[in-house]
């Protein structure tokens, strides 16, 4: 089996679309008027969710009308909601087919499609033209990416002169190999993090610059915790990121915050530019 269709069972869900859809049935949320604030509970599906895509558009320099690419883009709420935030128009790109036809039908029930496209494909070999977009960002991705190099110079390739490059993910700290299962492998395997420090040599490689990298471990293991919290005393909302991580949602939360906690893993944020 390839790596890429390893990364894609890892994630794919059944009929994603069909549980969120009967999901908002039952909390009375009616189709024809639902809004991004509806869906955001479930449709960031990254580590910290909606807050953790707010948080990296305040230091986004995006303006109206740009076109910006999402790289791993999930479900699409990140792309619905920096399109709407920022005015502009936002491509999308995932591994997981279920993803990205989810992604799709809830954009369209948002009604959308004119500033936000989904497509799937693998950010490693991106389909589009040399310097296509103002800017770039990937979400919690690369620690499923094997050749992180490889993902980083495709970005660097479809981005204009002068365009952001953004970053979010748990790096490898120095506490040791990880506890797994994890939001992002279940074993281990398909799991490929780099220090930041790593990271940081890479994208300089690769001709990156003015690279500014964020500690955000303590905002995720307070995430972590408060998910674990509500998931323990019977308190998750109706809507919400457990629905897709399914039964083994609670064992990987509290992993992903031991890792934290022990240094095994590391979490950051991290903006660069290509050069003028």
């Amino acid at each position: 089996m390839g790596h890429a269709k390893r990364i894609e069972d890892h994630w794919s869900k059944n009929n994603i679309y069909g549980l969120i859809v009967s999901t908002l049935g039952r909390m009375s949320k009616p189709l024809n008027g639902l809004t991004l604030e509806d869906l955001a509970p479930v449709d960031h599906f990254h580590a910290r969710g909606f807050p953790a895509t707010a948080e990296l558009a305040d230091h986004l320099p995006i303006k109206s009308g740009q076109h910006i690419l999402d790289i791993g883009c999930g479900l699409g709420g990140p792309a619905r909601y920096i399109a709407h935030r920022f005015q502009c128009h936002v491509r999308g790109i995932d591994i997981t087919k279920s993803f990205v036809a989810t992604a799709n039908k809830l954009t369209a029930l948002l009604r959308m499609e004119r500033q936000v496209n989904i497509e799937h494909g693998d950010g490693q070999h991106l389909p589009y033209p040399d310097s296509s977009f103002d800017g770039a960002y990937t979400q919690h991705v690369t620690m499923n990416v094997a050749d992180r190099a490889g993902f980083f110079r495709e970005a660097y390739r479809v981005l204009k002169p002068g365009a952001f490059f953004a970053v979010t993910e748990h790096g490898l700290g120095p506490g040791g190999d990880p506890h797994y299962p994890l939001p992002w492998s279940s074993d281990g395997s398909g799991s490929y993090l780099v220090s930041p420090s790593r990271n940081r040599t890479i994208l300089e490689q690769v001709g990156f610059e003015d690279i500014v990298v964020h500690n955000t471990g303590n905002k995720y293991l307070a995430g972590y915790k408060m998910a674990i919290e509500r998931a323990e005393t019977g308190n998750l909302p109706p809507l919400g990121l457990h629905l897709l991580m399914g039964d083994t949602a609670l064992v990987k939360m509290r992993n992903a915050a031991k890792n934290i906690e022990e240094g095994r893993t590391h979490p950051i944020e991290l903006i660069c530019r290509k050069p003028h």
